[in-house]
């Protein structure tokens, strides 16, 4: 027979494999650590292979782990999915659309898009839900978004499919104390020596982040590392490094103590809807098809259409 996986087990599981410590994984899903622990030697007995390396110092995932945490990701959340949708049932509502994106999704663009799918689905329930900088596919990866606002390159993968809604310039945040700060433009030759503030995320994305193929071979001198835009602003604010990001960002995310510079020299940022080719879900698909049409008629600051897409005026 096959061993049955306890839906409880799998949670105390992903928060171990996630926080990589049983003191910090126990006080996460507010178990007892001795418990925790028995909990875990339990699961790999019924599965009949170590899933965690354990030292006096670390613990690490076993290749075997490594599987059954995305796989366990899956299963909870379509396990909280099959519960949502039944209480919606209850309650009249037909079903629920959950919208990953990260910072501020489609700038503008966002509440045009979701205002029209509303009217067009009003008996569809839609959660935006944030992710951090871990994740560029904003939950698509594991299944935890049907769709996403996502910010190219992404990994590659044969059933993530993208659409540009907007490209948009990159700009330079720095603190307002900076000797950069006020300057009109400036180029990424002119802060190669500087500490940028690194994102948490997969190798190809954060060194689009850090610029790494506009400085010419020279190495990126690294700061802080930081899973959040949140966090990483508050390492500028405090002078530990300086950073690119979207010229969206301003509008959304300014405050006092930061310095928005335009930059010559990097390529722009696109924002592109995403969704998963290998899931036929046709709530995606329609929202998909919503944020398309409304990107095509703009309406995003310093933006203009092209091609049926939005692109940085020049």
């Amino acid at each position: 027979m096959q061993p049955q996986l306890d839906l409880r087990v799998l949670q105390y599981f992903v928060a171990v494999a996630e926080e990589l410590h049983f003191g910090r994984a126990a006080a996460r899903v507010h178990i007892a650590q001795p418990s925790l622990s028995v909990q875990i030697r339990k699961l790999e007995h019924s599965l009949g292979t170590p899933l965690l390396i354990r030292s006096s110092r670390s613990v690490s995932l076993t290749q075997a782990g490594a599987v059954l945490l995305d796989e366990a990701k899956r299963l909870l959340s379509a396990a909280q999915r099959a519960v949502s949708l039944t209480r919606e049932a209850a309650h009249g509502v037909r079903g629920t659309l959950i919208v990953g994106f990260q910072t501020n999704a489609a700038a503008e663009l966002t509440p045009r898009i979701l205002a029209a799918f509303k009217n067009n689905h009003p008996k569809i329930h839609v959660q935006m839900r944030s992710f951090d900088f871990a994740d560029p596919t904003a939950g698509l990866a594991d299944g935890t978004s049907d769709v996403a606002f996502v910010r190219p390159p992404l990994p590659s993968a044969e059933w993530l499919a993208t659409e540009t809604l907007f490209v948009e310039p990159r700009v330079l945040v720095v603190a307002s104390g900076s000797r950069f700060a006020g300057l009109p433009e400036i180029s990424v030759e002119q802060v190669a020596h500087e500490p940028f503030v690194a994102r948490k995320a997969p190798d190809k994305w954060r060194d689009f982040w850090l610029a790494t193929h506009a400085r010419g071979g020279q190495p990126v001198r690294i700061g802080p590392q930081v899973a959040t835009v949140d966090e990483c602003f508050e390492a500028i604010m405090g002078e530990r490094g300086i950073a690119f990001t979207q010229a969206s960002t301003q509008r959304f995310y300014d405050r006092p103590g930061l310095s928005f510079i335009p930059v010559k020299d990097v390529p722009p940022s696109p924002l592109s809807i995403a969704w998963r080719t290998d899931v036929n879900d046709q709530l995606a698909r329609e929202f998909v098809e919503t944020a398309k049409t409304l990107a095509a008629f703009g309406g995003v600051p310093n933006l203009v259409k092209s091609g049926g897409l939005l692109h940085q005026l020049n």
